[in-house]
């Protein structure tokens, strides 16, 4: 189940990059919306990670709290970015948001142990 595991895991981190590259070029664009990169990364982000909370691993599991924390989050930026899809410009607000909470759920990927 490793090779499994690993494949989900390098699919997840193509879907943050995706997320986090497109937000980052429609900011610096200065052009405030929601391009297809970031809604095909959340996509992928809530998917994979959906399949990385199933128990792969021999012993070693996630906490529950994290993984139901990291699932919040990655629905979150989901529903912000698809309800926003199809606008000409998203609010500053929202468009930071989205980039926070991206970075938010990184980190607790990242630290939370």
């Amino acid at each position: 189940m490793e090779p499994l595991r690993l494949i989900l895991l390098y699919a997840h981190l193509i879907g943050f990059a995706l997320l986090l590259g497109g937000a980052v070029t429609q900011y610096v664009t200065g052009r405030l919306r929601i391009n297809a990169l970031m809604l095909w990364g959340a996509g992928i982000q809530v998917l994979t990670g959906i399949g990385l909370s199933a128990p792969l691993r021999d012993g070693d599991e996630p906490a529950p709290a994290k993984l139901a924390t990291k699932l919040v989050i990655g629905l979150m930026i989901f529903v912000m970015v698809f309800f926003s899809r199809k606008r000409e410009s998203v609010n500053r607000g929202h468009f930071m948001g989205i980039i926070v909470l991206t970075l938010a759920n990184a980190a607790v990927a990242v630290f939370w142990r």
